[in-house]
C-alpha cells in the first residue's frame, strides 16, 4: 500500500482563559479558531504552581460526550455525584464516558510542585449519547511505551509501533504521548478517513514541514500518515490526536453535547431536578 503523506491545514494558537473556579488554561480546539474537529470538541492544556490550581474544578455536570484527562505531572482528584472518586498521578490517564450524565469534581491533589494535565473533550455519537457513565483510570505504569529511533511513543488509545493502548474507546481513534529527541523523526500511519491533530507540549520542531513549537496545535490534512521531526536540542513533545469523523449535528451548550436543542433543554431540566444521573448506577463497572 502506498502511504499519502499528510499535510498541515491549518496551526492554532492556543488562547489563555480561566476555567473551573479561576483555573489558567490554555485552549486551542473548542475556541473560534476552531470550534471543533469531529469528532473532538476541545483540548485544554493545565500548567501551572499546583498551589495556583487548588481551587481547582469544583462540582460540574456533563451528558452526551466522553473526557480523556492526562496528567504529566502533579495528581488530580475525581469525585462525581454517587461517591466513586480516583487520583490520577503522574503519566496517568482517565477516560471517562459521560453518557446520560454525571456531577463531578476534579480538583488538585498536591500544593507542592508543578500540576501539569491536559483535557479532551470527545463526542458521542447519538446512539451512544444516553449510555450509562463509565470510567477508565490508567497510571503510568499501566500505559505501553515503545522507543523507535530517538521517538519515545506511550500509546494511551489505538495502536501504534506495534502496540495497543489500554483505553477503550467506542468510537475509533488515536491517542499519542510522543516525545523526540534532537535528529529523530517519528512517523505514523492514520487511517485516511479520519480526523486528526497534532498539539506542541514542549521544545519545537516540524510537523509535515511545518514550523511547530510550544501550544499550537496543527490540524491535519487528508492522506494515510503523519511525520514529524526536530532538530532542536530540546527536543519535541507532542500529542497525536485523531479519529473516526461522527458526521452527526453537534448542539453545545456548556458542559452538555448533543443534537438538538430540545435535548440541550432536556438535559438542563434533567439537571435541575437531580435527574441527570441515576444514583444506582455502578459507574466504575465496566458497561
Amino acid at each position: 500500500m502506498v502511504l499519502r503523506p499528510r499535510e498541515v491545514e491549518t496551526v492554532i494558537q492556543g488562547q489563555k482563559m480561566m476555567e473551573g473556579a479561576g483555573v489558567r488554561i490554555c485552549r486551542t480546539l473548542g475556541t473560534s479558531k476552531l470550534r471543533n474537529l469531529d469528532p473532538f470538541l476541545m483540548l485544554d492544556e493545565l500548567r501551572m504552581p499546583a498551589r495556583e490550581a487548588s481551587a481547582g474544578f469544583p462540582d460540574h455536570p456533563h451528558r452526551g460526550f466522553e473526557t480523556c484527562s492526562i496528567m504529566f505531572s502533579g495528581k488530580m482528584e475525581h469525585h462525581d455525584s454517587v461517591g466513586n472518586q480516583g487520583v490520577i498521578g503522574p503519566g496517568g490517564v482517565q477516560w471517562m464516558t459521560a453518557g446520560r450524565g454525571i456531577v463531578h469534581s476534579e480538583m488538585p491533589k498536591v500544593t507542592e510542585g508543578d500540576l501539569w494535565g491536559f483535557q479532551l473533550w470527545i463526542n458521542l455519537p447519538a446512539k451512544d449519547k444516553m449510555v450509562k457513565p463509565r470510567y477508565q483510570d490508567y497510571q503510568a505504569d499501566e500505559i505501553k511505551t515503545v522507543e523507535h529511533g530517538g521517538a519515545r511513543i506511550r500509546v494511551m488509545a489505538g495502536d501504534s509501533h506495534g502496540l495497543t493502548g489500554p483505553v477503550a474507546m467506542r468510537n475509533p481513534g488515536l491517542l499519542l504521548d510522543v516525545t523526540l529527541q534532537q535528529g529523530a523523526t517519528f512517523t505514523q500511519e492514520l487511517d485516511s478517513s479520519w480526523n486528526g491533530f497534532i498539539y506542541v507540549c514542549d521544545g519545537e520542531g516540524s510537523v509535515a514541514g511545518t514550523a511547530a513549537s510550544k501550544e499550537l496545535a496543527l490540524v491535519l490534512g487528508k492522506g494515510s500518515c503523519i511525520s514529524a521531526t526536530t532538530e532542536s536540542k530540546g527536543g519535541m513533545h507532542f500529542l497525536l490526536i485523531a479519529g473516526k469523523p461522527i458526521g452527526e449535528p453537534i448542539v453545545q451548550y456548556g458542559p452538555f453535547v448533543m443534537n438538538t436543542q430540545e435535548q440541550i433543554e432536556e438535559a438542563f431540566r434533567d439537571h435541575q431536578r437531580g435527574l441527570l444521573q441515576n444514583p444506582t448506577d455502578d459507574v466504575w463497572a465496566a458497561a
